[in-house]
Order: C-alpha cells, then sequence, then structure tokens
C-alpha cells in the first residue's frame, strides 16, 4: 500500500470532542479538519461504530481519517453509545436507541463552523449496518452513504443464522462484543469517572449470545433494522461494497435490485476488509473511490463516478483449493444493471451422480438417493466471513466429499462463466422432523482437486420462509428451493461443476437435534446457474482502479509478538475432532498516547463420532489495556452445546484492576451465566 503523506489540504486532528445526548449522555469523537475549515466550511464524513477510536481502531483509523480529510472534508469518528469513551452502556447490537443518537450526531456535524451542511456516512459491518439504518431514518443533512461488508437483512445475512441454520459465528461475534463490551474508558479522556463508567458496563451489558439465541426465528427482532421490510426508506445514494470471501455480499445483490435511489455496487475477490486493505488481493485504491463518491454527492463535483456501470466485480479465475490465497487471479466485469440484461440461466438435472444439461424432469429417471453425513463433513469448510485472517478459506473439498451425494457434469467442452446468485431445487424426504442441508458448488480440476466457489444451507423446516418454521413430516417428500451464495467464477475447458449435497456442515453450520438421513429424488431436482457471455470489449473498457493508498501508519511498538493458526487435531482413543482457532495479537505500545494494549481469543469447536449431542463450542478471550498506574484487564469465557431440545450456554466474566510491574491484582467484577434456551426447530 502506498503512503500519501502530502494532501490537498494540510489536515489537524481533534484528539477527543464530546457530543451531548438528549438524554445527558455524551458521545466520543475523534475529528480530523482540512486546517482552514472554520473559515471555509466543508462537508463531513461521519464512521460510527463500538470499536474504541482512541485504541482499538486507530491503526485502521489513521489510515483512512486524514486521507479523507486532506482531500477536503471533515472527517469524524464517533464511538457508540456505551463504547470507547462514550458514556452510558451498550446492551445490543442494532438498537433503535443507536440510530437516534446518530441522527443527533449528524445534526450536530451539519451545524459545527467547520461543516458546509452535507454530511456522509460509511463505514465497514457494524458501520456498514448502521449507515444504511440511519439512511432508513433519512435525517435531513444526511446526502449520501458507502455501506461496506454489511446486510439489508438482519436475520438472513448478519453472522447468525443462514437458510434458517444457526452460524457459530453467532457465537464467534458475541464473543468479540463480550470482549469489547467489557473494556473501560480512557481516563486521560473521561477523567475520574472512567472506574464507574467501566462497572456500569461490565454489571449492564448483558450477555447477548443469550439474546441471538432466543430469536431463532424471522421475527420483529431481526425486522427492526432490516431495511428490506422497505426498501422506499432509503432515500439517499448508496454505494454498497463487499467481496466474495465475506459473507454479506448477496445483500448487494438485493440493494442493487430494490432501492430506488442513485447506488452502485462493488464485489471483489476480499474478505471482511475495506478493499484497500483486502485479502485475498488484489488490493485496490479503495479510499480514492470513496474520495471520488464524495466529491459527486457532497460537493457537486461532475466526475463521472454515476455515468459508470452500476454493478462492478471481479470475476475470479479457476485456482488449486487452497485456505489461504494472497491473491486471487482473475479480472473486473460489470452489469449495467441488476438483476442483469446479459445472463442466462442453465439448467442441470440431477441424475444418478451425474449433472446432465440435456435431460429434464420429464425425460430422467428418478431415483431415490440418501445421505447421512459424518459429523467431519464441513471441517474444512472455512469461516463463514473471512476476517482476512487465514487460513480460514474452504480447504479441498474432496474432504468433504466422501460424507456427501456427488453429482458432477462431464468435463467442460468450452469455459463457463458463472455471474450471480446459483439456486438448488431438490426433492427431499428426511426421517426426522428437523434436518437441514448443506449444498456446495465446487470447480473440479483434471487432476480431481476440488476448489469450493459458492455454497448454500437450508433448515427444511424453513423451506417455506422463516417466520414461522413448520416441521417435517418424516418420510414426506418436499420440493426446496436452496439458494447459494451470489459469485462471479469461470469454470475452465476440461473442468468438471460437481454438486455436493451433505446433511451436516460443522463447525460452520450447528448440527441439527438429532443425526438424519436425507433422501434426494434424482430427476425432479436440478441445479440453475446465471450464466454470462463473454463480452470482453466491454470488460477491456473499464475505468481501471488505482494503487491501494492511505494515510501515513500508525506508530506501534510490538512488545510481545503474537500467534495465529487453525490446527484441527482427532483423538483416534476417544473419537473427539478439535477445531482450534488462535487469533493473538501480542502486546504492542500505541507510541503517540502511550497506551499499552494486548487482543487474544482462542475458540474451540469439537464433536466426538458422530454424536451431534457432543458439538461443542468454547471462546476465551484476553484484553488488556494500561498506561502507567492504570492498568486494566478482561477475560472473558463463553461454551455453547446442545441437546435435542435445548441450546445450553455457560459463561464467565473476570474484570481486573492491577499493578502489572509489582505483580498485584484486584478483582473488580465477575460474573457468571448458565442458561438453558429451548431449541425451536433449529
Amino acid at each position: 500500500m502506498h503512503t500519501v503523506t502530502s494532501f490537498p489540504h494540510q489536515v489537524r486532528v481533534i484528539e477527543n470532542t464530546f457530543i451531548d445526548m438528549p438524554d445527558g449522555v455524551r458521545l466520543s469523537a475523534r475529528i480530523w479538519l482540512p486546517e482552514d475549515a472554520e473559515n471555509n466550511p466543508v462537508p463531513a464524513v461521519l464512521e460510527y461504530i463500538p470499536y474504541r477510536h482512541r485504541d482499538t481502531t486507530r491503526a485502521r483509523d489513521d489510515l483512512n481519517h486524514p486521507y479523507i480529510a486532506g482531500h477536503g472534508y471533515a472527517s469524524v469518528r464517533v464511538d457508540l453509545r456505551g463504547s470507547g469513551n462514550s458514556g452510558g452502556v451498550l446492551e445490543d447490537e442494532y438498537l433503535e436507541s443507536e440510530q437516534d443518537d446518530a441522527c443527533v450526531v449528524i445534526d450536530w456535524i451539519s451545524k459545527q463552523p467547520w461543516c458546509d451542511g452535507n454530511v456522509g456516512m460509511m463505514g465497514i459491518s457494524w458501520g456498514g449496518f448502521n449507515s444504511l439504518h440511519v439512511a432508513a431514518k433519512r435525517p435531513p443533512a444526511l446526502k449520501a452513504i458507502i455501506s461496506a461488508s454489511a446486510t439489508d437483512d438482519l436475520y438472513v445475512d448478519n453472522m447468525h443464522y443462514m437458510g434458517g441454520c444457526l452460524l457459530s459465528d453467532n457465537l464467534s461475534e458475541a464473543t468479540v462484543m463480550f470482549a469489547f463490551n467489557s473494556m473501560p474508558p480512557d481516563p486521560a479522556i473521561v477523567g475520574d469517572a472512567w472506574r464507574d463508567m467501566w462497572l456500569d458496563r461490565v454489571q449492564n451489558s448483558g450477555l447477548w449470545v443469550e439474546k441471538w439465541l432466543s430469536h431463532q426465528h424471522r421475527d420483529d427482532y431481526w425486522k427492526r433494522a432490516s431495511v428490506n421490510e422497505n426498501y422506499a426508506d432509503v432515500a439517499c445514494p448508496v454505494f454498497a461494497v463487499g467481496g466474495w470471501a465475506d459473507g454479506y455480499t448477496n445483500a448487494i445483490f438485493r440493494l442493487m435490485e430494490n432501492l430506488d435511489v442513485p447506488r452502485k455496487g462493488l464485489i471483489g475477490p476480499w474478505g471482511h476488509k475495506y478493499p484497500h486493505q483486502g485479502v485475498p488481493g488484489p488490493a485496490i485504491g479503495f479510499l480514492q473511490e470513496v474520495v471520488r463518491w464524495w466529491d459527486y454527492w457532497l460537493k457537486g463535483i461532475d466526475n463521472g463516478v454515476m455515468d459508470e456501470p452500476m454493478l462492478r466485480m471481479w470475476r475470479q479465475d479457476s485456482v488449486p483449493p487452497n485456505p489461504s490465497y494472497p491473491e486471487r487471479p482473475g479480472r473486473w466485469i460489470s452489469e449495467p444493471s441488476w438483476p442483469s440484461p446479459h445472463l442466462d440461466t442453465r439448467e442441470y438435472t440431477l441424475t444418478r451422480f451425474a449433472l446432465d444439461p440435456e435431460a429434464t424432469s420429464d425425460t430422467a429417471v428418478r431415483r431415490d438417493l440418501t445421505v447421512r453425513s459424518p459429523m467431519s463433513s464441513g471441517m474444512a469448510g472455512g469461516k463463514w466471513a473471512s476476517y482476512a485472517a487465514t487460513p480460514d478459506l474452504p480447504s479441498d473439498q474432496r474432504e468433504e466429499d466422501g460424507g456427501a451425494l456427488v453429482f458432477e457434469t462431464e468435463p467442460l467442452g468450452e469455459s463457463l462463466e458463472v455471474v450471480g446468485l446459483p439456486k438448488v431445487d431438490l426433492t427431499v424426504a428426511a426421517d426426522k422432523p428437523v434436518a437441514m442441508v448443506a449444498v456446495r458448488l465446487s470447480d473440479v480440476a483434471p487432476d480431481g482437486q476440488a476448489t469450493r466457489v459458492t455454497y448454500g444451507l437450508l433448515n427444511l423446516t424453513h423451506r417455506d420462509g422463516s417466520a414461522d418454521p413448520q416441521p417435517l413430516e418424516p418420510g414426506r417428500r418436499y420440493e426446496v428451493r436452496v439458494k447459494l451464495n451470489g459469485m462471479a467464477h469461470e469454470f475452465p475447458i476440461g473442468h468438471r461443476i460437481r454438486l455436493s449435497i451433505s446433511t451436516s456442515y460443522f463447525p460452520l453450520v450447528w448440527p441439527s437435534p438429532e443425526a438424519t438421513t436425507l433422501t434426494v429424488t434424482t430427476g425432479s431436482s436440478r441445479v440453475m446457474l446465471p450464466v454470462r457471455p463473454r463480452r470482453d470489449a466491454d470488460d477491456a473498457g473499464l475505468r481501471p482502479f488505482g494503487e491501494p493508498e492511505a494515510a501515513e501508519p500508525l506508530s506501534v511498538t510490538q512488545i510481545e509478538t503474537g500467534e495465529h493458526h487453525w490446527r484441527t487435531t482427532r483423538d483416534l482413543e476417544t473419537a473427539v475432532t478439535t477445531l482450534e482457532i488462535k487469533d493473538d495479537q501480542g502486546e504492542f505500545v500505541i507510541d503517540e498516547t502511550g497506551t499499552v494494549l494486548r487482543r487474544a481469543t482462542t475458540e474451540w469447536f469439537s464433536f466426538q463420532g458422530n454424536d451431534v449431542e457432543s458439538a461443542r463450542g468454547e471462546t476465551q478471550t484476553v484484553r488488556y489495556i494500561g498506561r502507567g498506574d492504570w492498568q486494566t484487564e478482561v477475560r472473558t469465557r463463553t461454551v455453547l452445546t446442545s441437546t435435542p431440545e435445548d441450546f445450553v450456554i455457560t459463561a464467565q466474566l473476570d474484570a481486573y484492576e492491577f499493578d502489572r510491574f509489582h505483580d498485584t491484582s484486584r478483582r473488580i467484577h465477575s460474573e457468571n451465566w448458565n442458561r438453558t434456551i429451548p431449541r425451536r426447530l433449529v
């Protein structure tokens, strides 16, 4: 990434200012301004997230916000209520109070002497979510948004559930917030009140995983901040951004199709990162694109940004399977609108272990094939969303396919470019009232290596929707549709397209209450692939992206190195298989503030033999933050298990003040949770 040290505007930084909410709570903001902004007001850009601008996101903020400010904007980074140095307690994600606070913040920004009254909002993940949510609130000063790695539907794409199946990322995300919500504010900013504010947080933020597990269907809890409930609420222009290795990309297609405002979509090969830091690469000059967007919508500069195609995507080339790609070869393609007028649907009928493009439901022989997948099916599946903490991408799918029904095409006589959202229609029956199906689409090379290119999940009790699931009648046949994640991939000549169907996909998905045998009827089941005819001339004419740029990186001094790994072990004596994921960032000092941080998280997902009741997820976190005689540490532990009837959660939180140099400590808060939550067809 190229470091930019000279900008059109000199930038000054306001380390902290407080914004008063109507109820008296103060939100903490860090602000980057062109030096002359108070004499020559400029538009403003808001990023509004709970991840601590003073320390945890300081490195990322220092890359992004001075760059934006240097191009003539007030760039404002605000911590949500109850996070960082903001007052109050954060009790859940995407609450109405969060959106109301944001509207107050935007109004405050628009009235500052350095702002010309025009405000944009941007963010990735949480910040991408609430950019959409706040746009639907229509604060008058908000003129446009950039939403990266986010969704329009909190139930469908939000780390909790997929196709009505419980994602293990539900536990992972709850662990992240458990740790963040327990960290104290900085006494250098909030003064002597820091300890009382900290105690308020650790005592009252709550156990979020319990809340999320208590809403297993698509009810009002999820609808409250899902803009797909009424797309017309969003009245300002939207730039939606994501990556194929992320978990949120499907929302970009829906936003392009359903919004009725000026809009752009961008999908690269990346995981859960801004595209100028994107992994797998190639990363792009995303901050240049950000400035172009704001120049057009906040400054009225006619730079042609809206003359370009609505949706731009990185069409990926075929590659051998690898859980850790540094780069994904491919090329940029585009579509003028979505749904695209250029795509054709190609259908393949499932026959006896084959995908036949010539057969139809009228001509193909119907056969009943059964599968009861081992619990190990899914261990090569990677994460629901890659956080660029590889190796968290899927491995060779031959490791999974021994426990699945497999259907393949003949070697392709011509290359096939599949772009969009594939679908699989299945005729199925199960021997239990609750069952799931995992469907994977792979690119099989002539040497047999199988690279997963997309997948989909369906809890079969959600076959008619997730608002009111209904149990299966064992043995009865059902016609179901499994929606696969969006993709842009070229299958080369001589390769095969493989469809794999399994009844488990752990640990990406929590197993069904009982092991199930699924019967799939061939002849009446089919795959529908959106095929894009090559348009090389159009694609070659796309405006190239610039090289990744950012402002000067944050200066830190590493004290202790960290460790990151994914390790799978199988104890042959006990038949226990365990996936251990360690993300230890070590210990380092932010040189500018003298703040010392340590962040370490370890996750374990395990099972014994093929016993679905043995499925277990455990997470542990350590968060240390300190400076001089201010030294704090929080440790959390969460365990999720289940029976056929219930989910069982145990969790612990311990918060300490201590003197590391004299080896003395005081535990200021300790809490334990034991919760049992009935399973509701999950």
